[in-house]
């Protein structure tokens, strides 16, 4: 097994993004497995690094990579240490970056062997609205060969009613707990105007409905953050769609952070599995 860990890119909106890649290096090239993290995340978290272990000994070369605005920081990746940053962010900063890593694996300057990385087959896997993000982008870039969703989003502007966008206008930024490090984060007025002023780019739904790469969507029954539903949403909208269903699976399929264990939990197994045979497939 070959890792690549904690190399720099430099983002297309002034800030570095952080990647990995995985791989067994046999001397055949091997397609490449894009892996975005959802909001509140970052690429080291809970299980995804023996995620890409596993889809590395699937056949796979595996990278995944920090969003440039997530909220870390090269110095401590594993942390939310630029509030900031993570303020900041956007949709439209989100699909360049996916961009950005494309062009990095298909420009052959990963340092990565030709004899290892087949970089013209390109597969796409998002977590959250990770999920949304690699909808989006396989819709406007045909370099994306297939793509998987897991636990994704159907809109990128889910709950945001009247009242809350009044507030968000006024106040200019409004704030959300994490749960887990019990920080107060920044969202600025800023996204929703992206939203306003991307709304063709950014409409899951109506590009979904053009989308012409395979789609495998998986979802949780019990996702407590994602509402199953949204799965078949999406479904519904590309009825060529696979549809993936985890009995009693919720919206991290097992996993959290930290983990600690050998062994992927059974239900993010299932989820690996099914995704690493529909690539195989497609």
């Amino acid at each position: 097994m070959q890792t690549i860990r904690n190399q720099v890119l430099n983002g297309p909106h002034g800030r570095p993004i952080l990647w990995d890649a995985n791989f067994v290096a046999d001397g055949n090239p091997k397609p490449g497995v894009l892996f975005v993290h959802g909001f509140k995340g970052f690429k080291d978290w809970g299980c995804w690094s023996m995620v890409g272990e596993q889809m590395a000994l699937d056949g796979f070369v595996f990278f995944k990579f920090n969003l440039s605005h997530n909220g870390t920081t090269l110095d401590d990746p594993l942390s939310f240490g630029d509030l900031e940053a993570f303020g900041q962010n956007n949709y439209s900063k989100e699909l360049d970056d996916i961009g950005a890593m494309i062009d990095l694996i298909r420009s052959g300057e990963s340092g990565i062997s030709s004899l290892e990385l087949n970089s013209s087959k390109i597969h796409l896997v998002g977590h959250s609205r990770g999920g949304g993000m690699v909808l989006l982008k396989a819709a406007e870039d045909p370099r994306v060969h297939s793509l998987s969703t897991w636990a994704s989003i159907s809109a990128v502007d889910r709950g945001w009613t009247e009242d809350l966008v009044s507030q968000w206008r006024e106040l200019g930024v409004l704030h959300i707990m994490n749960g887990r490090t019990k920080q107060q984060m920044p969202l600025y007025y800023q996204l929703y105007q992206d939203v306003q002023l991307n709304k063709g780019r950014l409409n899951i739904s109506e590009r979904v409905k053009v989308l012409n790469q395979a789609l495998l969507v998986v979802h949780g029954k019990q996702d407590p953050a994602v509402k199953y539903e949204e799965a078949l949403d999406l479904t519904n909208w590309k009825p060529d769609a696979e549809l993936l269903s985890i009995e009693g699976g919720d919206h991290v399929f097992g996993a959290r952070h930290e983990w600690d264990k050998k062994h992927l939990p059974s239900d993010l197994q299932k989820v690996v599995k099914a995704t690493s045979e529909f690539f195989k497939r497609t």
